[in-house]
């Protein structure tokens, strides 16, 4: 086994998806390599303290509290516009941005036509990606996704 390219091996590994055949050969392989046997002891301790987390349990007030909140919640449109209502912006905005409009056309205008030669620079390289390292990455997304949403909802909950 080689070190790199053997960390989705040690993943299945950890997360107890390997067939039997796979995880004997595996476990012969980390009694001779310190490497794979601290990453697989790792990997153990994150999966265990995972398996141990228990969610909060939700309050019976919970569906209340939320639908109040998100009542109040206020679009990011009214906070940028709230310090500009006494002046009553909206007579206004037609002004300003036929203001800008101008400005824009007369900055066009004033631009000379000569063309800039072409620098040639390195093109980017594409990088083949696995079908397997995609859903692997996708499941740690959700994984981490989940966890975050139920720490948000016992922050939440927590008086304070």
């Amino acid at each position: 086994m080689k070190h790199g390219d053997n960390s989705e091996l040690l993943l299945a590994y950890g997360a107890g998806r390997l067939d039997k055949e796979t995880r004997a050969a595996l476990e012969q392989h980390m009694k001779t390599c310190a490497a794979c046997r601290d990453f697989a002891r790792n990997q153990h301790a994150v999966w265990s303290a995972l398996d141990n987390w228990e969610a909060p349990p939700v309050s019976a007030d919970f569906d209340r509290r939320l639908y109040r909140r998100i009542e109040q919640e206020v679009s990011w449109w009214d906070l940028l516009i709230r310090p500009f209502r006494p002046i009553r912006f909206r007579q206004f905005l037609p002004v300003a941005a036929t203001l800008c409009v101008m400005l824009m056309a007369v900055g066009l205008l004033r631009q000379p036509t000569a063309v800039a030669p072409v620098v040639e620079t390195e093109s980017a390289q594409l990088e083949s990606v696995q079908p397997e390292q995609v859903e692997h990455a996708l499941e740690a997304m959700r994984m981490l996704s989940d966890f975050n949403q139920q720490v948000r909802a016992a922050a939440s909950e927590s008086p304070m």
